[in-house]
Formats: structure tokens, C-alpha cells, sequence
């Protein structure tokens, strides 16, 4: 991992990791250890996101909530609590009301154009909505193949197509790439 980069580790939460959650990504299993290795390589240059419903949802936000009643809860529901294979991976976590976690909240913590390695859920909303932003801002972006877990297989293939398209901003790799490291 370049020693500059950031990993980014996003959204780790009951509401996305959870078979019991309608938002629930049957991929994530698969992205646990995968996102342990990269943030063992990371260390403090690591930053764990979190989806929070808006307090008072204006726009779009208020007809999205209104069509999934389910996740409009309190920031302090279970439901939005990392889960236990995200503990301890950051102190710093990031919580903004947005699918795309690029913004100031997280630039406080990168700094304006970083690079940014992306893992986490779901790659078909949060982790493309990030990339296409922080693209967008000038950051410098690796999408870690085998570290997110889209909706499902083939929404996550459409994700990593659409990110695909944006090289130089953005590349495509696998946890082993990233960390220059042998898979035998």
C-alpha cells in the first residue's frame, strides 16, 4: 500500500452486513479478512465510514426514508452500529447522512486530495458514490476489488464496470495488488 494512501473502510454496519437487514449484502462475509489485511497495512491511516439517516431528510432523502421506513431510525440504533468484525480497526470513524462519504467530514481527515483506498459495502451505492465524488474532487482513487461486497454478485460487477471507466482518477485492484503481496 503506497504510503501516502488512506484506506477508506466503508460502511461496515448491521444495516448492510446483516442477512437480517433488507439492505443486507450477502457478499460481506467474504470482504472480512480482505479488509483486516489492508487495514493491518494502513494502521492510523485508516478511517472507518458509517450511513446515518438525516435528522430532519429533505428532498430526495425524505422520499427515499419514506420508501425504506425500516432505516430511518435514531444514529444510536443497533441498527447502524458497526459490526463486531469492524471493531478496532480505526478510532476514527465518519459519520455523514450520505451514500458518497467524500466531503468535508472526511477531507477534515485525508486532507483535500488524497489517495484513497476504498473497501466496503455496498460497492453498487456507497462505495461508487464515494469514488465518483472524490474522483471528481481531485483525489486519487484505488477501489479494492475483493474488499467490497455488493447487493448482490452481479450489481457488484456493474459497480466495479462503471469505476472502471475512470482511469487514471480511478483504478481497480485486488487486496494482494494493493499490498504488493504474493496470493500462492
Amino acid at each position: 500500500m503506497h504510503p501516502d494512501a488512506w484506506l477508506v473502510v466503508i460502511d461496515p454496519q448491521r444495516i448492510f452486513a446483516s442477512p437480517d437487514s433488507a439492505w443486507g449484502s450477502p457478499m460481506f462475509p467474504d470482504i472480512v479478512e480482505p479488509v483486516r489485511r489492508l487495514a493491518s497495512a494502513a494502521g492510523r491511516r485508516t478511517v472507518v465510514t458509517r450511513w446515518v439517516p438525516a435528522r430532519d431528510p429533505q428532498g430526495s432523502w425524505r422520499a427515499y426514508l419514506d420508501a425504506w421506513p425500516f432505516a430511518d431510525v435514531p444514529h444510536e440504533d443497533p441498527l447502524l452500529d458497526l459490526v463486531p468484525e469492524a471493531q478496532g480497526l480505526s478510532d476514527t470513524v465518519v459519520s455523514v447522512p450520505t451514500f458518497g462519504k467524500w466531503g468535508p467530514d472526511l477531507e477534515a481527515v485525508t486532507g483535500p486530495l488524497p489517495r484513497l483506498v476504498l473497501a466496503g459495502v455496498s460497492t453498487d451505492c456507497c462505495v461508487v458514490s464515494t469514488a465518483l465524488a472524490a474522483a471528481d474532487a481531485g483525489a486519487t482513487i484505488t477501489v479494492v476489488t475483493d474488499a467490497c461486497a455488493g447487493s448482490t454478485p452481479d450489481n457488484h460487477r456493474a459497480a466495479m464496470d462503471v469505476m472502471g471507466l475512470y482511469p487514471p482518477q480511478i483504478t481497480l485492484a485486488t487486496t494482494d495488488e494493493v499490498l504488493g503481496t504474493d496470493p500462492a
